[in-house]
């Protein structure tokens, strides 16, 4: 629970916040993100591609409907760290089954409350994201910065998040069967596909392309995750295999993947796109969608122009590409997250998957 532990947030550049702690009394380096949303910290907590990362929350009120069994987005939280302007631990929700304290203390995620969001926003705005440490009020600045400096940075997001054996999600009345390749899949992906008459098998990240193609799936799914394409190269190769053969749906780093499958380049963003209301145009109609961002890379545009993909989304707010396309192939992604959880739901990419596996029939 929340208490009066005295906490502090050091950046590489020895400039500090100090505060309160909640959650797990430990200590973690990781990288340091903000995100946006004004609701929805259970579904970004629980979200993989949040995995070793320290989020700042630019809403100031936090904790105050608790979290609900019913609306985790994996099965176990994998966030390094939550820094919150104010917290509350006497949630008002009828749905609510423990605080979000408690939940943050049994994954082992520590917190920080009581510090300028505001100014931790601008800052990672401004310097771009960098490594920090949240630790013990208490610790010398020059012993945290030798920590960070001492701590590797690490590329198993993706390994650490994946499901480790198969499993199964079916639904009543199927028409398709779905394979999702797991980079750290967000469980609304699954629901929305249940929910359109597909049995949906979830993979391990490291399945081979071999494996997929015995299961004679109608669709393959290249999950959200967290980390760099460079980090899951493997997954790269079985796209290269996979394309073609079967509708191909890339989100978030899945569309990374795709990029990188098809020849092109990934940047990593200065700050990345964090957030449940974000701008995105769809190039060919002009219609704008708010959508829910988690990703700290894009797909390079220069690279892509020596491809057979076509940007289908564009960010409004950086201009970066936010989605591909392959027609011929029935290959597409985007760089958002069209399941919403939290943000909107974009259905109509879910029912263009949905088609493209129709049309194979």
């Amino acid at each position: 629970m929340a208490n009066e532990v005295r906490k502090k947030i050091v950046f590489q550049d020895g400039s500090e916040f100090v505060g309160y702690g909640f959650g797990a009394d430990t200590e973690r380096v990781c990288e340091i993100v903000f995100n946006t949303a004004m609701a929805g910290y259970q579904e970004m907590i629980s979200d993989p591609s949040f995995a070793n990362k320290i989020v700042v929350m630019t809403y100031p009120l936090i904790g105050n409907y608790g979290v609900a069994d019913e609306d985790f987005e994996a099965k176990a939280s994998s966030l390094g760290g939550l820094v919150v302007r104010e917290y509350n631990d006497i949630p008002s929700n009828f749905r609510y089954t423990k605080t979000l304290s408690e939940e943050m203390e049994e994954n082992h995620i520590p917190g920080i409350w009581g510090v300028d969001t505001r100014e931790i926003t601008r800052k990672i705005r401004d310097n771009g994201s960098q490594r920090v440490i949240l630790t013990n009020a208490d610790v010398p600045t020059e012993k945290a910065l030798e920590i960070i400096k001492n701590t590797p940075v690490e590329t198993d997001a993706v390994a650490k998040v994946s499901c480790k054996k198969r499993w199964y999600s079916r639904t009543t009345n199927a028409k398709y069967n779905v394979v999702a390749v797991d980079c750290g899949i967000k469980l609304n992906i699954i629901r929305l596909l249940n929910a359109r008459g597909c049995n949906v098998t979830v993979v391990p990240y490291n399945t081979s392309a071999k494996e997929i193609i015995k299961m004679n799936p109608d669709g393959v799914i290249i999950s959200n995750g967290p980390g760099s394409p460079d980090d899951v190269s493997s997954i790269v190769e079985v796209v290269k295999e996979l394309k073609g053969k079967f509708p191909l749906f890339g989100i978030g780093l899945g569309n990374l993947l795709i990029g990188v499958a098809y020849g092109a380049k990934a940047d990593k963003l200065k700050f990345g796109h964090h957030g449940g209301n974000h701008p995105v145009m769809n190039v060919d109609t002009n219609k704008v969608l708010t959508v829910s961002q988690g990703e700290d890379y894009t797909l390079n545009e220069d690279s892509l122009k020596s491809t057979t993909l076509k940007i289908t989304h564009r960010d409004i707010l950086d201009k970066t590409v936010a989605g591909v396309e392959n027609a011929n192939e029935k290959v597409f992604g985007v760089q958002f997250n069209p399941e919403g959880a939290p943000g909107a739901v974009n259905d109509a990419l879910f029912d263009k998957f949905i088609n493209l596996m129709k049309e194979g029939k």
